[in-house]
């Protein structure tokens, strides 16, 4: 084991990275096929694994704490994005904003994460300069293909 972190530390460490990688390949690879289902179903894995490891980690605050309150939303949002698949005829531009939007979580909480570990670094001011940066070109990016993907995710039948 290498420095402080925990078996547990680095199973969380290992759903993350995972939950990276494959969040960054659903968001650019074409949509709607084989490979975006396998990796889409990795990605709702890690991030299930990156949730419920986050519950038992309190070395931070001692305690239920900011990043316990991310995790739920992050659960919530990971929801959201999979129950249109209960249905016939599944809505896709609700699944891909719910997706979207739990992609762009995970990229601040990874960039909270790496800006906290700096010496000396004001924790809550740092976190929320992360996370809003993230979210602000998140939203901007969402906004500029919001029509497109739309249009693109109504017209499609096919996915399911």
């Amino acid at each position: 084991m290498m420095g402080s972190f925990s078996n547990l530390g680095w199973i969380h460490l290992t759903f993350a990275v995972l939950a990276l990688i494959t969040g960054t390949l659903i968001l650019i690879l074409k949509k709607a096929t084989t490979i975006h289902k396998r990796i889409g179903y990795v990605y709702v894995f890690s991030m299930v694994g990156v949730n419920l490891t986050s519950f038992f980690i309190y070395r931070l605050f001692g305690g239920f704490g900011i990043f316990h309150f991310a995790a739920i939303i992050s659960g919530a949002t990971i929801t959201l994005g999979m129950i249109p698949f209960m249905y016939n005829k599944p809505n896709l531009y609700i699944h891909f904003s719910f997706m979207y939007w739990s992609v762009i979580g995970l990229y601040a909480a990874f960039a909270s994460e790496i800006l906290t570990r700096i010496p000396e670094t004001p924790f809550f001011w740092i976190v929320g300069l992360a996370t809003g940066v993230i979210f602000l070109l998140g939203g901007i990016n969402f906004r500029f293909k919001k029509k497109i993907w739309a249009k693109r995710f109504v017209s499609s039948e096919r996915y399911v």
